[in-house]
């Protein structure tokens, strides 16, 4: 009964989802199916919340190693948790000037705005910046010229990287109108939007039928792999 039960309930809702999709007269539990994912999915970030709080806390009062970064993650979270629920530095909203908790907490000039405007898009900046070295470092690794393969996803690579920089003006900027197609800025361009379009769009199509045949198989009850181990 313990597995029978999340099994219906996730065969019914899945289906009614898809239902109204195809049918109006079933729109409304469509709308209703998804409130209450909703509802489960906040319920789901509390949960979140408080086993991120346990399992820092655990490993603060061991004072295992890192548990200085521990600590840093708990204040963090706690000021974020704080200044969001308090709504501090939010302004009342135009239509309840009254009210003063009735602003948005994310408007210009509030403590979650500033926290994510200075806080956590330079920091993600400063990510993504690191990762361009790894990137380029498993790029030259992974495009030495071993095979016929290798070689032609070598020069693909190659010509992008040149045509989407300024070296492809003085390298190839010199050719006649007649063979403007093979300027490295336009060959780039070509291979972007046709051979990387179509790659693209063939993943996306191969993603879709997984995720359509994957979906079957759990509201059919085939695949009950998210229920856990046990009867």
């Amino acid at each position: 009964m313990r597995r029978l039960l999340p099994l219906w309930i996730a065969a019914i809702a899945g289906f009614t989802v898809i239902a109204s999709n195809f049918i109006p007269r079933v729109l409304g539990f469509g709308d209703l199916v998804t409130e209450m994912f909703n509802v489960l999915a906040a319920v789901a970030f509390v949960l979140g919340a408080a086993s991120i709080a346990k399992v820092h806390l655990t490993k603060v009062s061991a004072k295992r190693p890192g548990w200085g970064y521990s600590v840093v993650t708990l204040l963090c979270f706690a000021a974020t948790l704080a200044v969001g629920f308090l709504k501090v530095g939010v302004a009342p909203a135009p239509l309840t000037p009254d009210l003063p908790f009735s602003g948005s907490y994310s408007e210009p000039g509030g403590a979650i705005w500033w926290i994510y405007e200075y806080l956590i898009a330079p920091i993600t900046a400063a990510l993504f910046s690191l990762l361009a070295f790894f990137v380029a470092s498993a790029a030259f690794r992974a495009f030495r010229a071993k095979n016929l393969e290798a070689g032609l996803l070598l020069g693909t690579a190659f010509i992008i990287l040149l045509g989407r920089t300024a070296a492809s003006a003085y390298l190839t900027g010199w050719f006649p109108p007649a063979i403007e197609g093979l300027k490295l800025e336009n060959l780039s361009l070509y291979i972007m939007q046709v051979f990387n379009t179509a790659g693209n769009r063939a993943i996306m199509i191969g993603i879709a039928l997984g995720v359509a045949a994957t979906s079957l198989r759990i509201l059919l009850g085939i695949d009950r792999s998210y229920l856990g181990a046990g009867e």
